[in-house]
C-alpha cells in the first residue's frame, strides 16, 4: 500500500499482472478519480499501453454508482495529419465507438480529436516553407504536431477548472531513459501517485501503468473485454503485422520478439533510418501493399545523401551560416517542393481509385494545407507564377477551390517564363539572378496592391543582399571573408567555420528546439 486506498504494484516482484493486482488498480483509479473536482485528460493514441490505461479507467469507473460519475474524463487523440493511414483509421473509428459506449452507458468519457493549426503542419513546414524533414538536431516536427495540439486543449481546461489530471500509458519498461524521467518526477510528487508536469503549471500527471512491462500490457488486453466494443485481438494483429517475423509472443524470451518494439506513428517518420513497422506490415500483409507508395515517397525526400543538393545554400532568413569550411543549407527549392507536392497529390489520387474501400476518402494533404502552402509561394517566397492550383488540376483532374484568394493579375505565369528566359539568356552562369529579379518585382507588386509603401526599401534591400551571389561557391567565399576579417580585427566570429573535421549533423544544431521534453506524446511503441 502507498497511501490509504492506493494500491501501487511493482514488476519487478512479480512474474506476470495477476486478477487481485488489476483488481487493486481499478480500485486505486476509482479512490483518485472521488478524491477531489478535478478533472481528468486521458491521452489515447490507439496503441497498445493508451489503450490498456483508457481501459483500466473505464472499467474502474463503470463499477461507480451513476449518481458518482459526475467528473468529466476526456480523452485526447491527436492526429498529425500524417500518422499511418491504418493506425490513424484505427483510432478514429475507436472515438466514434468510445462516444457511442459512453452516451449508452451513462459515463463521463468524452472523446476529443486534437489537429495541428493547418498553418503549422508538416506538409505546410516541408513543401511550402521548405523546412528540411526532421532529423535529430532539427526535429521541428514533435512540437508542431502533438506537443502544441495537446498544450492547447490543456491550458484551455486548466483555464477552465483551475488544475487537471493528465493519465498517461507512459512505462519505466519503454526505455532507461524513460524509466530515469518518471523516477526523477515521482520524486516531486505534490499528492499521491500525482507528478508534475515539468512543463504546464497546474497540470499532474498519473501513469497507472508505470510499472507494467509488455507482457503485462498484453495479458491485460487479452484476459479483459474492450469495454467500448472494440476488439483488442485485432489490436494485437495490427502489431503483429508490424513485426518483421509476423510473431507476438506474448511470454518475451531473450530470443524472442516483443509486439512492444512495433512502432506505430507518422508515416512520413525520417527520425528512424527505415520505417520498419510499415515495411512489415506490407510484407506480411499482402492487403496492405497499397502502402508501398507512401514507403517509397518517405524514403525519397527522406534520403540524406541528396538532402544537402536540394536545399539552398543560404538559410531560411537567407543569410548565410556555415562552420568547417561549408554553408549550412536551407529550405528546399522551389522545383523540388512544387515535384514533392505532385507527387504526393498523385499518390492519393492512386490509393483513392485502386486502394481499399475503407481509404477512398484518404486524405493525405487537406484542402486547407494547399491554400496556405499556395500563400506561402505566392506571397512570401515571391513565386509569383502560382504553380500550385495547376499541379492540383494537372493531378486531380479537379479545379482547386480557393475562395478567398486575392492574387495579383498583372504578374502571373506568362510574365514569369518571360522573365526566366530573359534571365537565362543575360545572365546563363548567375544561379540566383533570376530569384532576385522575380522577387524584387513581386515586393514592388505587392506593395502597390497593398497600397503599403512604408518599408519597402529596407525589403527591397534585404533582397539584393540576400540574392547578389553568383553561386554557392561565390557565397562560401564571401562568407569566409567575412569571418577571417571579424578575426582579424578581434570581435566576435564563427570559430567552427575554421575548423577541420566535420561533424554529421552539425549545420542543424542551432536550429530551433524540438520540444521532446514534454510528457504527451501521441507517438506509441
Amino acid at each position: 500500500m502507498a497511501g490509504m486506498g492506493y494500491t501501487t504494484y511493482n514488476s519487478s516482484s512479480h512474474e506476470m499482472i495477476t486478477k487481485d493486482i488489476i483488481d487493486g488498480l481499478m480500485e486505486t483509479v476509482r479512490n483518485l478519480y472521488l478524491a477531489d473536482d478535478i478533472p481528468w485528460v486521458i491521452g489515447y493514441s490507439g496503441g497498445k499501453d493508451s489503450t490498456a490505461t483508457l481501459q483500466l479507467v473505464w472499467l474502474a469507473i463503470k463499477e461507480l454508482p451513476e449518481k458518482q460519475r459526475n467528473k468529466t474524463i476526456h480523452i485526447i487523440n491527436t492526429d498529425t495529419l500524417v500518422e499511418s493511414p491504418v493506425v490513424a483509421k484505427w483510432a478514429q473509428q475507436s472515438l466514434e465507438r468510445m462516444r457511442a459506449a459512453a452516451k449508452a452507458d451513462g459515463l463521463p468519457f468524452v472523446p476529443h480529436r486534437l489537429i495541428p493549426e493547418y498553418d503549422n503542419t508538416f506538409w505546410v513546414n516541408l513543401i511550402g516553407r521548405g523546412y528540411p524533414f526532421p532529423r535529430k538536431k532539427f526535429r521541428w516536427c514533435t512540437d508542431r504536431l502533438k506537443i502544441q495540439p495537446v498544450n492547447k486543449f490543456v491550458k484551455e481546461r486548466i483555464a477552465e477548472h483551475g488544475e487537471i489530471i493528465m493519465v498517461l500509458g507512459t512505462r519505466k519498461a519503454e526505455s532507461a531513459n524513460r524509466a530515469r524521467t518518471m523516477a526523477y518526477y515521482e520524486k516531486k510528487r505534490v499528492r499521491e501517485l500525482l507528478s508534475p508536469n515539468p512543463t504546464l503549471v497546474n497540470e499532474l500527471v498519473f501513469a497507472p501503468l508505470a510499472e507494467w512491462t509488455d507482457d503485462d500490457v498484453w495479458v491485460f488486453l487479452m484476459q479483459y473485454k474492450n469495454p467500448w466494443g472494440y476488439s483488442n485481438q485485432e489490436l494485437l494483429t495490427l502489431y503483429r503485422g508490424a513485426t518483421a517475423d509476423n510473431e507476438c509472443p506474448l511470454m518475451v524470451q531473450k530470443d524472442l520478439p516483443s509486439c512492444g518494439r512495433s512502432r506505430f506513428g507518422c508515416w512520413v517518420c525520417t527520425m528512424v533510418e527505415k520505417d520498419k513497422s510499415m515495411e512489415a506490415m506490407i510484407a506480411n500483409d499482402d492487403e496492405k501493399a497499397w502502402m508501398t507508395p507512401l514507403l517509397e515517397f518517405r524514403n525519397e525526400f527522406g534520403d540524406e545523401e541528396k538532402d544537402r543538393n536540394r536545399r539552398s545554400f543560404r538559410k531560411m532568413d537567407g543569410s548565410l551560416q556555415g562552420s568547417y569550411g561549408q554553408l549550412h543549407h536551407g529550405p528546399y527549392k522551389k522545383k523540388y517542393r512544387e515535384a514533392w507536392l505532385k507527387r504526393l497529390l498523385e499518390i492519393q489520387k492512386e490509393i483513392n481509385e485502386n486502394g481499399p474501400e475503407d481509404f477512398a476518402e484518404l486524405k493525405l494533404i487537406t484542402m486547407q494545407e494547399l491554400q496556405i502552402i499556395r500563400r506561402i509561394w505566392v506571397f512570401d517566397k515571391h513565386e509569383f507564377d502560382d504553380s500550385l492550383p495547376r499541379i492540383y488540376e494537372e493531378v486531380t483532374g479537379e479545379k482547386f477551390v480557393d475562395h478567398e484568394w486575392v492574387g495579383s493579375e498583372a504578374f502571373r505565369k506568362d510574365e514569369w517564363e518571360i522573365l526566366k528566359d530573359i534571365c537565362a539568356d543575360l545572365y546563363p552562369n548567375e544561379e540566383l539572378t533570376f530569384e532576385m529579379m522575380y522577387s524584387l518585382i513581386d515586393i514592388e507588386n505587392q506593395a502597390n496592391s497593398l497600397n503599403q509603401r512604408k518599408g519597402i526599401l529596407d525589403n527591397l534591400e534585404a533582397c539584393i543582399t540576400h540574392t547578389f551571389y553568383t553561386n554557392e561557391k561565390d557565397a562560401t567565399q564571401y562568407y569566409q571573408e567575412r569571418v577571417a576579417r571579424k578575426k582579424q580585427l578581434g570581435g566576435k566570429y564563427n570559430e567552427k567555420f575554421f575548423a577541420q573535421m566535420q561533424n554529421e549533423g552539425e549545420e542543424f544544431e542551432n536550429e530551433e528546439n524540438s520540444g521532446e521534453d514534454a510528457i504527451y506524446d501521441g507517438g506509441e511503441n
